[in-house]
């Protein structure tokens, strides 16, 4: 998908009759291939591939031709449950952006809305708020539009993954165990979960690492200086960046506490399942013991004619048995006492 996003107008598919100077910023959505060639004809700019945003060396994330930026970065998308990446690469030009994205992210359609909003619904957007009444946005400002709403989106993203781990903390830790036929399904639930939000945190922290280089990029690059303005903003948005990633780096320490802990319970209900059957086994080999004795085929044995042996052999192995369960069970093996 093409799509073209006028000044004041909804975006609008682009084709080859399209003017190129009807707006200031095109987004290129999962691009056939011609419609990768229509974008570099009518904007006069060469696009990445695919390939070359997927890149992950720092050069070809980050670089310039002449007074073009060419920027990309990772970028991570919540949905349900699930999480995932996707690569989005930027084309900045003294008067044109354009934008390549391979998933529909919900940010590039929050700013398009702005874009088209009224002229009073666009001051309450600092960005657009400093800008002369009756100026169109240019293609730096929808690009500090964009970053800062990825920015806010992956602080949201951060927010939620929070409130997820202290759920998780809370029945880690919780004083009300369930029962104990529920433990397996309950532990692998927590290890599934934690895993899911393990690879969140770290694909957020892949998002703000990538945002964070093109906006230094951008704020200090001699060859295409940006805009004072610009400039101000990419600062702010660095700071805001910083903040993210120590409160990422905090939930990841979390998340690897909780995986520790969760562990630490398998483990613990492990050692109790070999107690049990530690239990078993010795409560078994004394009374066995005493049946093997007295059932051995030998005429000198004392109790052999003795009216109460029968009894005297079964109480006997009854006490090799409530002896130990009461000694494991001292021992807190079976339960608190």
């Amino acid at each position: 998908m093409f799509l073209a996003h006028p000044l004041g107008t909804e975006a609008a598919p682009v084709s080859e009759r399209t003017d190129p100077s009807i707006a200031a910023w095109f987004d290129l959505l999962n691009p056939t291939d011609e419609e990768h060639a229509l974008a570099e004809r009518l904007t006069g700019l060469r696009i990445p591939t695919r390939q070359e945003v997927e890149e992950i060396e720092s050069s070809s994330r980050v670089y310039t031709r002449g007074k073009v930026l060419y920027l990309s970065t990772p970028l991570v998308r919540r949905f349900d449950d699930t999480s995932f990446s996707s690569p989005v690469g930027f084309v900045l030009s003294p008067d044109r952006l354009v934008t390549i994205r391979y998933t529909d992210y919900t940010v590039f359609e929050t700013v398009g809305r702005q874009l088209a909003a009224p002229p009073d619904q666009k001051a309450a957007i600092p960005a657009m708020s400093e800008m002369k009444p009756g100026t169109p946005p240019d293609a730096e400002t929808i690009m500090q539009l964009l970053l800062e709403a990825m920015v806010d989106r992956l602080a949201d993203v951060l927010e939620l993954a929070g409130h997820d781990l202290d759920s998780l903390s809370k029945r880690v830790f919780g004083a009300q165990q369930p029962h104990r036929g529920d433990t397996d399904r309950r532990l692998r639930a927590l290890l599934s979960r934690l895993g899911t939000l393990t690879d969140l945190v770290s694909s957020v922290r892949d998002s703000l690492l990538g945002l964070q280089r093109i906006a230094t990029f951008v704020r200090e690059n001699g060859d295409r200086p940006c805009s004072e303005r610009f400039a101000a903003r990419l600062t702010l948005l660095s700071k805001d960046i910083s903040s993210l990633n120590d409160y990422d780096a905090q939930l990841n320490n979390k998340t690897q506490f909780l995986l520790d802990a969760t562990l630490g319970f398998i483990n613990i209900e492990q050692n109790n399942g070999i107690k049990l059957l530690t239990v078993v086994s010795l409560i078994g080999i004394p009374p066995t013991l005493i049946a093997s004795i007295y059932g051995m085929n030998f005429k000198d044995i004392p109790e052999l004619n003795w009216s109460f042996g029968y009894w005297y052999a079964l109480s006997l192995m009854a006490l090799t048995i409530v002896l130990p369960l009461i000694w494991f069970w001292r021992k807190g093996w079976l339960g608190s006492r």
